[in-house]
């Protein structure tokens, strides 16, 4: 991994209550832990490897940071881990939380898949919930950079319409 972003979506108490994705924010740039990578996923990120390795943040303290950020913004409520795929992203955050400060700020399984809620809330089979079925009002405005904090607004934007759309009626 070597660049992560977050965004609030929203909170649920008695209700979800959407919040502006960009109003609360995280991102970081890490030095790589590993001379092994995978040239097409870098390109596609666009980021440089090699002013990563100079200047990027070191895991332990963007993960120190990532985790009081979390705390933080999470107040009164229990933080979770959102995603669209959840399953590829977690792995990530989970693994450099667990490595770099000993614990995870969710928990073990405090992370919810956008794909799989889709599923479920429109009545469809986990095979066919993918965006392109999905109706337009449910997906962000925002353009998918392959940036991680754009992307994270993107799908912050994807899980608060689909928290507050009255599914598959």
């Amino acid at each position: 991994m070597l660049s992560f972003g977050a965004a609030v979506a929203g909170t649920r108490g008695e209700a979800f209550t959407r919040a502006e994705p960009t109003a609360a924010t995280f991102y970081r740039e890490l030095k790589p832990i590993s001379d092994e990578f995978v040239p097409a996923a870098l390109e596609v990120s666009g980021l440089d490897r090699a002013a990563l390795q100079r200047e990027g943040t070191d895991p332990a303290v963007a993960m120190r940071e990532f985790s009081r950020w979390v705390t933080a913004t999470a107040g009164e409520f229990r933080p979770v881990f959102v995603a669209y795929p959840a399953s590829f992203d977690w792995m990530f955050v989970y693994w450099y939380l667990i490595r770099f400060t000993g614990a995870s700020v969710f928990g073990h399984s405090g992370c919810l898949d956008v794909k799989t809620a889709y599923a479920i809330r429109a009545d469809v089979p986990f095979g066919g919930a993918h965006k392109r079925a999905m109706p337009k009002r449910l997906l962000s405005t925002r353009r998918h950079t392959h940036h991680a904090l754009d992307d994270a607004v993107e799908q912050a934007d994807l899980f608060a319409n689909l928290m507050s759309w009255d599914g598959a009626a």
